[in-house]
């Protein structure tokens, strides 16, 4: 749910980004986690990225979660410039080495500059994980997170009592 308070704060350096980190949003929706979706670009509004970055914590941002293809400077970018845990999204773009690039320029941090990375295209795990960065301090959202890990493991086991007639 989108919000003005938001708890989580999706941001990517392109709305054709949007497409892959829509799925953090669904996550975070299904965990009941207030957040918001914005365009913050490295490298077309610097100025903007580091305001951003300063003010997310004052503003009561918990975790960001930044999505970035080819070059993508943004995730660890933010991470510079705020203590709050950034988890890096690396999306396969129209510019990117099948998201390779990305992957491996938010994973590769210096030392003292921190990025939770997920899996290229990976904004499904980036919602989850941030509820349970969330959930280590709020129980609603540690039991919702446990109640998914349920459902998961259960919708596994029924399938694997299917008859695949193989």
């Amino acid at each position: 749910m989108q919000s003005s308070k938001p708890l989580v704060s999706i941001i990517m350096g392109s709305d054709s980004d949007l497409p892959v980190m829509r799925e953090a949003a669904e996550k975070l929706a299904l965990f009941n986690i207030a957040f918001e979706i914005k365009i913050v670009s490295a490298h077309r509004t610097p100025e903007y990225m580091v305001s951003f970055a300063k003010e997310a914590a004052s503003r009561g941002v918990l975790v960001i979660i930044a999505g970035a293809g080819g070059a993508a400077h943004l995730p660890g970018m933010v991470a510079s410039l705020t203590a709050l845990p950034v988890i890096g999204v690396p999306v396969k773009s129209s510019n990117s080495i099948a998201g390779i690039d990305s992957l491996l320029s938010i994973v590769q941090m210096p030392k003292g500059i921190p990025v939770a990375t997920v899996a290229v295209n990976g904004a499904a795990n980036a919602g989850i994980l941030a509820a349970r960065i969330i959930g280590t301090f709020n129980t609603d959202v540690r039991e919702k997170v446990e109640a998914f890990m349920k459902e998961q493991t259960e919708g596994v086991l029924v399938k694997s009592n299917l008859d695949f007639n193989l």
